[in-house]
């Protein structure tokens, strides 16, 4: 099979959907590979290091539409982007298509595009590919709410994280008890902060206990809750999740000037439309902004804040859904891996995601594969 890499053009990404690691697997496994010319400069991966591993260099990204079967990337198809999509083609990414325009979907549908996303793929009931992106979000989104605590900026609180003596730590209030959840609780914890997480699922939190042998605080989520954790905190992390569906707003406008002044939100949920009423997505070059006294930090791409370890990641838990495509086929491969079937969103001219179809108003057709043998 042929297997594209196009070098990334939005948000200042400098992650690679596959470091050479991987390369060198699909060239020895048979398969060609077409990657665009800097595209793991970001990452620290020269051209020289993947020519070495058997990739073949192209020096236009529209070269490796042309060329190649597969697609593999990290953010989801822009608007320049789609129309270079071959008939056809299979697109692995984070497609978030449930956020996207419906312009982009329709044309995935008009050239009969699989789109696969990485954020639904599923192993032992769990999103997979997603959760390493997931634990590395959860240790920055810690890391920056420090960052921000410090007197940076004029409404900055100018407070240590984890105290001294003395002196009351942090209160970093987490929503959401899944991976990001759990890593940002980890990093804070380390840093001496007082952690508080709530949850709608009292199973998860059972499970933060005993993680954490009772050092977070645990809390049953719901709109009462969540204001008073919002009015405690100095550094709120949103890390909510619904599979395959736009982030509902848990956090209001009016939660949000309760709010210390100099407090920190990082809204991780960003990526899916945010869980605070007042976030909109930001950049790494311009990462916050301010409002009711309350600073907001909501980049989408937070991974790529450590562009290297990221890619890395994504390659070690991607690279055996690529190989089992290019090996066996993608019809093969879907049949006989449900998980994978999962991230499919669009299939030969279809939506084959009923929430996908659903905020579009699309007809929606379940995913029906034979086999390809």
């Amino acid at each position: 099979m042929r297997i594209g890499i196009p070098k990334e053009n939005r948000l200042e990404e400098k992650r690679v959907a596959l470091a050479p690691a991987g390369v060198d697997a699909l060239v020895k496994s048979g398969h060609s590979v077409f990657i665009e010319s800097g595209a793991g400069v970001g990452s620290h991966f020269s051209d020289e290091e993947y020519r070495k591993f058997g990739a073949n260099i192209v020096y236009h990204g529209e070269e490796v539409y042309q060329r190649s079967e597969l697609i593999t990337k990290i953010h989801p198809i822009s608007e320049s982007e789609v129309e270079l999509l071959q008939e056809e083609q299979i697109v692995f990414a984070f497609h978030h298509l449930e956020i996207q325009k419906k312009k982009i979907v329709d044309a995935l549908l008009d050239k009969k595009i699989t789109s696969l996303s990485y954020e639904l793929v599923e192993k032992d009931n769990s999103l997979t590919v997603l959760q390493t992106m997931s634990e590395i979000a959860g240790q920055i989104a810690v890391e920056v709410g420090e960052r921000y605590l410090q007197s940076r900026l004029n409404v900055s609180r100018g407070i240590l994280m984890g105290g001294i003596t003395g002196v009351a730590p942090s209160a970093v209030v987490i929503l959401g008890a899944g991976v990001v959840g759990r890593n940002a609780a980890r990093s804070a914890l380390g840093r001496g902060a007082h952690v508080i997480m709530l949850d709608k699922d009292v199973n998860r939190l059972k499970n933060i206990d005993f993680l954490f042998n009772k050092q977070v605080t645990t809390v049953v989520a719901n709109p009462l809750t969540i204001a008073r954790g919002v009015k405690f905190a100095d550094v709120l992390i949103g890390a909510i999740l619904i599979r395959g569906e736009k982030t509902p707003h848990v956090v209001s406008e009016e939660m949000v000037k309760t709010m210390k002044k100099g407090a920190v939100i990082v809204d991780v949920s960003i990526d899916q439309g945010g869980c605070v009423a007042t976030s909109h997505p930001t950049t790494i070059s311009d990462p916050i902004f301010v409002q009711h006294d309350v600073i907001h930090y909501c980049i989408s791409n937070l991974p790529a804040l450590v562009p290297r370890t990221a890619s890395f990641g994504l390659t070690n838990v991607s690279i055996e859904y690529l190989m089992n495509i290019a090996d066996n086929g993608l019809g093969n491969a879907l049949l006989h891996d449900p998980g994978l079937a999962k991230g499919v969103c669009t299939y030969n001219g279809f939506c084959s995601n009923e929430q996908i179809a659903e905020v579009f108003g699309l007809e929606y057709r379940r995913l029906r594969i034979f086999s390809t043998n």
